[in-house]
Order: C-alpha cells, then structure tokens, then sequence
C-alpha cells in the first residue's frame, strides 16, 4: 500500500487526523529515528486533537450563541470596578454546571451581563466540552408556541429539560406573551437540580411578576431559581452609553 492508498484507507476509516499529518509524520520519524511507539503516539494525538476541534466546534455550532466574539478574555471588569469577579471565574470552571446550580446576572442595559453569560457557555463547551444551548427570551417562547402549535411541544420541551446548560438571555428586553410566566415556570420546575440554568435581565426580580403578569407563577419559578444560585449585580455604567458619548466627542 503506498502512501495515496494509505491515506485514502486512513479517511475511510474516518481517521482523518492521521490521515492529514501522516507524510509530515514519516519525514519526521525518519529525520528523527522515532521508535515505532512514539510514532504512533504522534499519529494518535494528532487524531486526538482533531477530533477535539471537530467536537468543539459542533458544541460551539449548536449552543447558537448570538455573538460569537464574546469571551472572559476580552471583558473588561474594571468598567465596572465593583462586579464580583471572582464569582465570574468561580462559575468559569463549570463546577456550577456539575451541582446543577443555577446563575441569575441583573442589571441595567448595557452593564455586560450578556457577554459574561455567553462568554461562560463558551468556557463550559471548550473546557469542559458541555453541551450548552442560548436563546434570548422572547424567541426561547416563541419557540415553545411554535412547538405547542405544531404538537412538538413535548419533543422540545425534552431538549430544554435535559442540556446541561440553558442560558435564557434578556428577560424583559422585549414584550412577552400572556403564556411567558407558567412556560417559564414550566422549563425551570423541568430542570431544578438535574441541570443548570443562566438568566439575564434588566428588571429586579422584584418586577418579574408585573413583567410576567402571572405574580404566583413567578413566585414559584423564583422559589426554585434562587435555590441554588448565583446572583451576579451588573454595572452601574453602559458600554453603549459609553461607546455614544465616545463617538459624540470625536464629532
């Protein structure tokens, strides 16, 4: 077998890893006299790795983040001196996710608590390789009634049970449907302690039951939220209120 039918053996096989790194592996045992172990253990790695990439990226692809820019790296804490940092790494490492706690970030517009939310299911798929999934409010209930009317509604509700980690972005942004309180409710009394939640909002919860316009719903959604969670104060200050006046001193 030469190498062209070797490498095609190799895909077919789906070792696609081996299958792209094997010539410069060869030039590399030969210039080095590799035992034949440690060339294999470089053939394997490199497939290792490969097929790490594949899986993030496909974890990445699926979690449907809105900004795909958005890290801990590029954060900047001290806009706003007073956010609890060491909370923000302490919920970076996961652990949150493995105890099947919960996150509840509130503050104003523009404070970053979306960045930091995406920016941790980031972390949760690379680091640890979670499945992870992100919808905004509003379309994680339009969705819900899509399903509902389509008679998928327990097929959906299945997915939003079990990933492991839920990010519901936004709540109060935009007006929600008389169903939004006993829908979320439902989705939190699904997941309470078997997997973990992330919710942003501009509003007190205090204002949830107005926002939501069903008061007991809301109690026992918050009831079950606030159990096991993570409270993280957003702000005072606005990137976009920053980033205007910025802009309106360079004109």
């Amino acid at each position: 077998m030469n190498l062209v039918e070797l490498k095609r053996a190799l895909a077919t096989l789906r070792f696609n890893g081996i299958a792209h790194t094997i010539e410069s592996r060869i030039v590399q045992a030969q210039a080095e006299s590799l035992p034949p172990l440690d060339f294999l253990s470089l053939l394997v790695n490199d497939e290792l790795e490969r097929r790490s990439d594949r899986f993030i990226k496909r974890r990445l692809k699926q979690a449907e983040f809105r900004d795909a820019d958005k890290t801990l790296d590029n954060f900047d804490f001290d806009f706003n001196k007073k956010m609890n940092r060491k909370l923000v790494y302490e919920l970076a490492t996961g652990q949150f996710i493995d105890r099947h706690e919960d996150g509840l970030f509130l503050g104003p517009p523009g404070t970053g608590k979306s960045h930091l939310a995406q920016a941790l299911g980031r972390a949760a798929i690379q680091q640890q390789g979670t499945r992870v999934l992100y919808r905004e409010a509003h379309v994680l209930l339009e969705e819900l009634a899509e399903a509902t009317v389509d008679g998928r509604r327990k097929e959906h509700f299945e997915l939003l049970s079990t990933v492991p980690l839920l990010i519901i972005d936004d709540l109060g942004m935009r007006k929600l449907p008389s169903t939004a309180a006993e829908d979320l409710l439902e989705v939190v009394m699904r997941r309470y302690e078997k997997v973990s939640t992330l919710i942003t909002s501009n509003r007190p919860v205090e204002d949830w039951g107005k926002l939501l316009g069903d008061t007991a719903a809301v109690a026992a959604m918050l009831d079950r939220l606030l159990h096991h969670a993570h409270l993280l104060k957003a702000g005072p200050r606005s990137w976009r209120t920053k980033t205007a006046e910025l802009r309106g001193s360079e004109e």
